[in-house]
């Protein structure tokens, strides 16, 4: 039988750390879908378009065996919906780990037959994160080698437009 895994999150923006973990996923995985979560209550930095295209351009030509896609509502519904037996989730410190784990404990109440797998990044990333990158850009400091080159291009496009002046004060 395929093993199907789930790699969700909001990846706003998908950084380094986010590749490093999809690209390990796909070398233990039959397939991999990285899930963009469609969530109104953030206030992201890229559309979730914008995301999912962010996305798509850096695995096209690297993972064969991976695909990109969106959802809302309970991660255990869209992983039977997919077929799914395993929740990829990369843990960086101990405080990811408690969070991770009762959303662990709860997916596994609400759906028995689905695995949650926990991947460490590599090292070189283990300090990254979307919120960290976001905050960098909005104080104008450089995210070169923390996000693929597609996601730097995309931020200084952003600059152009209305956070320009955030970055001219």
């Amino acid at each position: 039988m395929k093993k199907i895994a789930l790699y969700p999150g909001t990846f706003d923006p998908v950084t380094n750390g986010h590749i490093d973990i999809i690209e390990r996923c796909s070398k233990v995985f039959d397939q991999v879908i990285v899930a963009i979560l469609l969530n109104p209550d953030k206030n992201p930095l890229f559309t979730v378009s914008e995301r999912v295209s962010m996305l798509k351009a850096v695995a096209r030509n690297r993972f064969e065996n991976v695909t990109v896609d969106t959802f809302d509502g309970l991660l255990v519904e869209y992983a039977v919906k997919k077929k799914a037996t395993v929740i990829v989730r990369g843990i960086r410190a101990i405080s990811d780990y408690e969070y991770e784990l009762q959303m662990a404990l709860m997916n596994r109440r609400l759906e028995p037959r689905i695995e949650t797998v926990f991947m460490l990044p590599a090292e070189a990333f283990s300090y990254l994160s979307s919120k960290l990158i976001r905050e960098i850009f909005v104080l104008g400091g450089s995210v070169k080698g923390l996000v693929p080159e597609i996601v730097e291009l995309r931020l200084r496009a952003k600059n152009k437009g209305p956070m320009a002046a955030r970055h001219q004060g």
